[in-house]
């Protein structure tokens, strides 16, 4: 119980306080979307830039890890799509907008905040490499599945779909943060030493990074109300707050991971939908109101299932 109040709750607080100002007027929506656009687009990768940059690649970056969760992330959209398509008769570019939700978990803005309450922030070493790869990787395969999707029958060529693609998720913000990050650890590892005050000001930018994107997350819900297709979206938190997780917590005992890269991989695969899904949805007009709904449910049922999950973990 004491792992509800002390590392799960103060976190969800926060989400919570940017939902009550929201609801009350006290903070109008512009201030919302100006709150989330400082964050998505400066803060977080600024804070991803320094993770990057710092991260040990050679320690940290694990086959047994990264496979864990990218099968339980895949295997999650696997779910999705399918059931999307064989049980409640979506369309095409529906199921993969309802598969990208439940591929496209909350592994930063909830991710980090709560491994680091968990076990301190030398835990996060996990959690930053499979965020280094998490945006990229994921939205590549997602836009990618999307443009084929819309593109049948178009006429266009594979090249000209996959280099549509490749362009949307090169000018993604956090995938920005990520590559300038890993630049620099590879030269720093060269030689190459910044002065302390240019880390001073990265540091000053990241510390901004989750408290703002938290209580921003919290105003950005307000927003959603969840309407009809209830059991597409119980289907969507299912296969995000459950399979996932189990899927990674199996293939991490089995090729035997060690507890920090555990936690990590689990907990990071327990967090609900982040508001990219509902992003991605959004760009494509594609099941729009399940994306919605599925993020604001799913981040309130994870309250209870990340704590379940946290008294399972060593």
């Amino acid at each position: 119980m004491s792992a509800l109040f002390t590392i799960i709750l103060p976190v969800f607080l926060v989400i919570g306080f940017g939902y009550l100002v929201a609801w009350r007027g006290w903070f109008g929506e512009a201030g919302v979307d100006g709150l989330m656009r400082f964050a998505q687009n400066f803060a977080v990768p600024t804070l991803l830039f320094a993770s990057m940059a710092r991260l040990d690649l050679g320690a940290e970056f694990r086959a047994p890890l990264l496979l864990a969760f990218y099968a339980g992330a895949f295997a999650s959209y696997g779910a999705g799509w399918a059931g999307a398509k064989y049980l409640f008769g979506r369309s095409p570019a529906d199921c993969v907008s309802i598969g990208f939700a439940c591929l496209f978990s909350n592994t930063l803005l909830l991710g980090v905040p709560i491994t680091e309450r968990a076990f301190g922030p030398d835990a996060l070493a996990g959690n930053w490499a499979i965020i280094s790869i998490h945006s990229p990787l994921l939205y590549t395969f997602g836009i990618t599945a999307m443009e084929f999707t819309r593109a049948r029958g178009s006429g266009l060529s594979v090249g000209t779909v996959a280099l549509r693609a490749l362009s949307g998720v090169l000018r993604t913000p956090l995938v920005i943060g990520i590559a300038c990050g890993l630049v620099m650890n590879l030269l720093m590892q060269a030689g190459l030493v910044m002065p302390a005050g240019f880390w001073a000001a990265v540091d000053m930018v990241a510390r901004a990074a989750l408290p703002a994107a938290l209580f921003g997350l919290g105003g950005i819900l307000h927003r959603y109300r969840p309407e009809g297709d209830m059991t597409t979206i119980a289907l969507c938190c299912a296969a995000s707050l459950l399979l996932h997780p189990a899927i990674t917590y199996g293939l991490g005992h089995l090729s035997g991971l060690d507890t920090a890269g555990m936690r990590s991989a689990v907990l990071t695969a327990a967090m609900a939908p982040g508001v990219n899904a509902y992003l991605f949805a959004n760009i494509y007009g594609a099941a729009r109101r399940v994306a919605a709904s599925t993020v604001l449910i799913g981040t309130a049922v994870s309250v209870l299932t990340v704590w379940m999950w946290l008294a399972v973990l060593p």
